[in-house]
């Protein structure tokens, strides 16, 4: 699927369908972990289950940032434009791995 963004170009998101059905099973395995807590389930095993949501969603914003890396900060390379999208790529890198 191809999309228009707001840099300014078309490009392919390879991982598009995938990273949507990871976060489908994400989103229905915090459901999930959120009924335990309102049953009262044991709180290791919902600790648990966080810690697999967790580590789910890392996988999706990983795969993410692959497809970016692939896509938005290639074709910004190429087209001389990489100090604009640099900045943007670190400052989401700050916000979703380092704070």
């Amino acid at each position: 699927m191809t999309e228009n963004h707001t840099h300014g170009h078309d490009h392919e998101h390879k991982h598009r369908k995938q990273i949507v059905n990871l976060l489908a099973r994400i989103e229905g395995h915090l459901r999930a972990t959120k009924e335990m807590t309102a049953a009262g389930r044991d709180c290791s095993e919902i600790l648990l289950q966080i810690a697999a949501v967790q580590k789910a969603l890392d996988g999706a914003a990983k795969l993410l940032l692959k497809d970016h890396l692939e896509g938005c900060v290639v074709y910004a390379i190429q087209k001389g434009n990489q100090e604009q999208v640099l900045a943007d790529l670190n400052t989401a890198l700050k916000t979703v791995f380092i704070e």
